[in-house]
């Protein structure tokens, strides 16, 4: 993978890993995932029982919009999102419901789901997809490769039947999150988000190099979230360790465009519009509009190779 530097206002840094440039005009978003690209698919099922309205924002797993509408919504085209909160890259949603509720679909039944609605594809859209997190904080998942597979099967099936354009997005450190960081889970957490990226970052490789008809770019938000805890104040941030709610004392804070995390897991809407400003360097017509990113791409992390690390299950509070 060739890595590239795109200048683009404010000196701010993202970061992405372009597996090949895409072509063309993207004409609609597709987005698959968790709860970190759901926009109320999981409040609308649920009745609104999830997320809680009083802390949530419309049906979101943050205090507003997630980055996938930002995004959408400067490109003045249209979004269909099959995410839901709790989604585990397979058939697996962390999120206990009350049995008359039934169950919340994965990611394999939201590709299923869209399969079904769209046997042919639009070869034109954008299908975003950011999964994995569940796998790991709430499914006990200690082998990276099952994830990884999952993500890599959700391309070749969406491909399968006319997708193009794929935007995947790997891991956040998992092991530094308001409700992982300083837990006896949190080293655990960090290798493991480690070890999963390595291995998308390869697998989408071969994929890509195996199908050249596809656009497959990785999004390296890992890095984005890295640099900012690292360097706050150069993304407007004061806070960058806790959750501006308060899940135990039920109080938000005054400042939340300063915060990082909304609660213990999940960005504010703040922090999507700066992920939304970094993804518009996949698409074919960034404008810099939202692009008050500047634009720094790191190599491939390591090689994953070899016996795999234990570590031990992850309890099941935690979830995206």
């Amino acid at each position: 993978m060739k890595n590239q530097v795109v200048a683009a206002g404010f000196a701010i840094f993202s970061f992405m890993l372009p597996l090949k440039a895409n072509a063309g005009t993207i004409s609609q978003i597709y987005a698959f995932g968790d709860s970190l690209v759901d926009n109320g698919n999981a409040y609308e099922l649920t009745g609104g029982a999830v997320p809680p309205s009083e802390y949530y924002y419309n049906g979101h797993f943050s205090n507003g919009s997630v980055w996938v509408e930002y995004l959408a919504n400067h490109l003045g085209i249209q979004e269909t999102n099959y995410a839901f909160g709790g989604a585990t890259t397979g058939i697996y949603n962390t999120i206990k419901l009350p049995t008359a509720l039934g169950t919340l679909p994965g990611l394999t039944q939201q590709v299923q789901s869209f399969v079904a609605d769209y046997p042919q594809a639009d070869e034109n859209a954008l299908y975003v997809v950011w999964a994995g997190a569940n796998d790991y904080l709430g499914a006990g998942v200690t082998n990276p490769l099952e994830p990884v597979n999952n993500l890599a099967t959700t391309v070749a099936t969406l491909a399968s039947v006319g997708a193009k354009n794929f935007l995947v997005a790997n891991l956040p450190d998992l092991g530094n999150l308001p409700a992982t960081n300083g837990s006896p889970y949190s080293g655990g957490l960090s290798y493991l988000t480690g070890l999963h990226n390595s291995a998308l970052s390869q697998t989408l490789n071969a994929l890509d190099q195996q199908q050249p008809n596809l656009n497959i770019t990785l999004f390296d938000i890992n890095s984005l979230l890295s640099r900012a805890i690292a360097s706050p104040a150069e993304f407007g941030f004061t806070n960058v360790t806790d959750s501006c709610f308060n899940s135990v004392t039920q109080t938000i804070c005054t400042n939340p465009n300063e915060y990082i995390f909304w609660d213990a897991i999940h960005p504010t809407t703040y922090t999507y519009k700066i992920v939304a400003g970094a993804a518009l360097v996949a698409v074919p017509e960034p404008s810099p509009a939202l692009g008050m990113l500047a634009l720094s791409v790191l190599g491939a992390t390591g090689v994953l190779k070899g016996k795999q690390k234990k570590v031990t299950a992850y309890p099941s509070k935690f979830g995206f």
